[in-house]
């Protein structure tokens, strides 16, 4: 017996070789470029035994309705706020994701916005690009700052907090924290200091990292009332999730130079659409932004290890439940009912 396996969205071009060689002679996988929520195969949504999807795709309620012989959805990534969890469950539909991939990547990627913003790494190439001999001048860009000595703190302290933490501490950065579902003790453990509230922690950080995923709770976390919290002159940035910043916050919060730097991979829509104001204000290059915005397209936990550590692991994820039942990262195992 083969059980048909649906992407919807294949971020790779080679029709899913990884997926198959794990899948074997136990797995029928079908493949698409991403085209669109409208082109999804309906036939293949309808009939699909699994679902393998990354974060193009949106699987809200009446989607998943549709996928009537489904009988499980694996994530391949972390975040998983493009599932309607609780609408998968109600249908007993284990949903699993892929977090144990891309940390190390993610962590590395957070500190290299940092550094790029903090030591004035795109003003200095842009200028040196422009005319290398005029411009072969450190007073091209006078605004960099040493980072040894002053305060990183991080929203959540999850794996990839964990690592971004460890990095900045390498660079002589005092590290804190806020994140109310880590165990007391952990922060002792990693040398990291602890506060107990959002207005603790941006009252003292100068550099502010986010790391929490997107809930109810969480979304436009970053808006006009914390940003006016926020330590005058603070860097922003965001490899988590991009429902995490109100957009137009953050741009009146960078206009008024309250924000100093925002370095960012994630945007609320991806791609951006429509393209939020300080986005254009980016793309015309308008002079008031000059070094202090660098935005990457949600690129952090890409490296060619960490795309095939996705696919490896949620293809295993996917076999494993539908050749015996086993589940790993199981997002809902507590609202399932037993078979």
């Amino acid at each position: 017996m083969k059980f048909l396996v649906y992407t919807p969205d294949a971020v790779y071009d080679d029709g899913g070789v990884l997926e198959r060689q794990i899948g074997g002679d136990l797995i029928d996988l079908r493949t698409e470029k991403w085209r669109g929520q409208a082109q999804m195969n309906e036939d293949l949504l309808a009939n699909a035994d699994g679902l393998l999807l990354w974060q193009m795709i949106s699987l809200d309620a009446p989607t998943i309705a549709r996928a009537r012989n489904c009988k499980i959805i694996v994530r391949c990534g972390t975040g998983y706020n493009n599932i309607d969890v609780a609408a998968a469950s109600e249908r007993n539909i284990p949903v699993c994701n892929t977090p144990d991939y891309g940390t190390a990547e993610v962590a590395d990627h957070t500190i290299a916005l940092l550094l790029a913003l903090e030591r004035g790494l795109i003003p200095f190439d842009e200028a040196v690009r422009a005319d290398p001999i005029k411009n072969f001048d450190h007073r091209v860009f006078m605004d960099e700052r040493r980072l040894a000595g002053r305060v990183f703190g991080t929203v959540g302290l999850g794996p990839v907090g964990t690592a971004t933490a460890l990095r900045a501490k390498a660079f002589g950065l005092r590290v804190m924290t806020y994140d109310p579902f880590l165990p007391r003790g952990q922060e002792l453990a990693l040398g990291i200091e602890r506060v107990e509230s959002l207005e603790e922690l941006f009252a003292a950080v100068d550099i502010l990292s986010l790391h929490a995923p997107l809930t109810p709770q969480t979304a436009n976390l970053i808006n006009a009332t914390t940003l006016a919290q926020l330590k005058p002159q603070a860097t922003l940035l965001n490899t988590a999730r991009g429902g995490l910043i109100d957009w137009e916050a953050l741009y009146d919060g960078m206009k008024s130079g309250h924000v100093r730097a925002a370095g960012i991979d994630v945007l609320p829509t991806e791609p951006p659409d429509p393209v939020p104001k300080l986005l254009r204000c980016h793309a015309n290059r308008e002079p008031w932004l000059h070094g202090r915005l660098l935005i990457t397209p949600h690129a952090a936990w890409s490296s060619v290890e960490s795309r095939d550590d996705a696919r490896k692991i949620s293809m295993k994820t996917m076999v494993g439940y539908l050749s015996r039942g086993l589940l790993r990262s199981c997002l809902n195992k507590q609202h399932l009912r037993p078979a």
